[in-house]
């Protein structure tokens, strides 16, 4: 019985295996970076006391590292399922709606320059006019959250309604003249959105951008709905003990925060931006170059991307925090090098894990 038993134990566990990660055949020559890599995430998710993460890493277009790391539900002790297993992506949603407005620069329908009362009437006429280009980059004084208003609780039925929790308030800045992050210029953008292609921008971006891409768990997170895969979400107490993450309804943020994804999602998205197709090659160049201040100093943000030149690589990439989510994603386009991180905890803390797991696929990459 001992002995019968201890199989049962190495079938499952063999089993768990299979389904915690997905390596394809290309990956023979990444087997050391990938070892290394796991010792870091394993390394991060321990010590961090996080519930799940999800990695996964490509390379010229091929995904030569898949892996999930812990649960995505404890209650039901249920595994992290690479590439499936749905996130909340936080304001990894931004170069999402991005991706929406290059459609439109694409055929016309939005200038970047104009003021955004052209697509979106409603919002009103500030001290000074505020363009696309300005909202999409934080540049135009746009407020961001306040109080408790990341924890918000109650259901936005119109892109309308959620503009009207900071469409009152006063500019905090003449645009232009400062950087500063605001979820809420990208609510803004959402409307300009609606207003350009005359369409809810929940169906646009899906049928625009999710798609044609073949991002089909990528969705907005929705309380209400049965959305298979999704993980539950969590976060640390006062004692570093792991708990449930508060309540909360995303529906007035969906353009700059309030999104599901996968891993495998993101990576096709991050793909589509390495060359021109999905978006020209003009519009690429627009969305992910940085912005310039009215004192000719550079943002690092262009339109919903963070945009920089370290150890002169250029990469271009966006953070997401969630309640009950943290999303690492980054792209170096001369590489052909993408990789993503995603996580169900409000408390995880990747510092420079993704920089150094961008930098051993790198070097082994370049051997």
């Amino acid at each position: 019985m001992k002995k019968l038993s201890l199989l049962y134990v190495l079938l499952f566990i063999i089993f768990l295996g299979c389904n915690q990660h997905n390596r394809n055949s290309e990956t023979v020559d990444f087997e050391s970076a990938i070892t290394e890599s796991y010792r870091l995430i394993d390394s991060l998710q321990q010590n961090g006391k996080i519930p799940g993460i999800d990695v996964a890493v490509s390379i010229n277009g091929e995904i030569v590292w898949s892996e999930g790391f812990g649960v995505a539900d404890l209650e039901q002790n249920s595994p992290v399922i690479p590439g499936k297993t749905r996130f909340r992506i936080g304001s990894v949603s931004k170069p999402l709606t991005a991706a929406a407005v290059g459609k439109l620069m694409d055929i016309g329908k939005i200038n970047l320059d104009s003021p955004v009362q052209t697509y979106a009437s409603y919002f009103p006429i500030k001290k000074y006019p505020i363009s696309v280009r300005q909202i999409a980059g934080h540049v135009a004084g746009i407020r961001h959250y306040r109080g408790n208003e990341f924890l918000k609780k109650n259901r936005y039925n119109s892109v309308e309604s959620s503009i009207a929790i900071f469409s009152n308030d006063s500019l905090l800045f003449e645009p232009g003249s400062q950087f500063s992050y605001s979820s809420y210029g990208f609510n803004l953008l959402s409307a300009v959105i609606e207003g350009a292609s005359k369409e809810n921008f929940l169906l646009y971006i899906q049928r625009e951008v999710f798609s044609p891409l073949g991002m089909n768990s990528t969705c907005p997170d929705k309380n209400d709905s049965i959305i298979v895969n999704r993980t539950s979400f969590y976060q640390l107490d006062s004692l570093n003990n792991i708990i449930n993450a508060p309540y909360v309804d995303n529906s007035y943020k969906w353009a700059g925060g309030g999104f599901l994804s996968t891993t495998h999602d993101l990576i096709k998205f991050g793909e589509a931006h390495l060359n021109p197709g999905f978006l020209s090659a003009a519009t690429l160049k627009e969305l992910t170059t940085s912005q310039v201040l009215n004192n000719g100093y550079s943002t690092g943000y262009g339109i919903g991307w963070f945009s920089s030149l370290g150890n002169k690589i250029k990469t271009f990439g966006h953070g997401g925090g969630s309640i009950g989510g943290i999303t690492a994603f980054r792209i170096y386009p001369e590489e052909k090098f993408i990789i993503v991180m995603l996580s169900n905890s409000s408390d995880t803390k990747y510092g420079n894990v993704p920089d150094r797991i961008a930098n051993i696929f790198l070097k082994a990459k370049n051997k």
